[in-house]
């Protein structure tokens, strides 16, 4: 598509911004398509991002799974954790990409809770690891600001 929709997304949020909001009366309509601008350019920058975000964190999720899995204990979440540490994405889409991340947050929340209370350095670097992954993903996922 030309234009691509983070440009038409763009646009249409400097129009408001610029050629409608100062026309509105003061107050509720002009905060309120201010606000439709600025959410257009989180869409956009989310255009643009989405899916290399989504990618990268379930990328880094099965890496972490398949270094971490010889290292725990319980059977089972072992046998998952390498189960889901063999998975690939089969598509590009955000809709399929979350449903994966949701899959994998999921396993690693439960991986946490199995590492949290166990003794030893073994389990300090399985959190250290888990918390890097997930500060990572916050780092990745942060709305940045147009700025002037």
């Amino acid at each position: 598509m030309k234009p691509e929709a983070d440009q038409v997304l763009n646009t249409s949020a400097f129009q408001l911004l610029t050629g409608v909001a100062p026309l509105l009366p003061a107050g509720y309509p002009q905060g309120t398509a201010s606000l439709i601008a600025m959410l257009s350019m989180m869409a956009a920058q989310e255009y643009e991002r989405g899916a290399d975000i989504r990618a990268a964190e379930n990328d880094d999720m099965r890496q972490l799974f398949a270094a971490l899995a010889p290292e725990v204990a319980d059977d089972s979440l072992k046998s998952r954790l390498l189960a889901a540490a063999e998975t690939k994405g089969t598509s590009l889409t955000i809709s399929a990409l979350d449903a994966a991340n949701y899959d994998l947050r999921r396993l690693l929340i439960e991986l946490q809770a199995h590492v949290e209370p166990q003794p030893g350095a073994q389990a300090r670097d399985a959190e250290r690891r888990i918390w890097a992954l997930l500060k990572a993903a916050a780092e990745r996922r942060l709305v940045r600001l147009p700025t002037g």
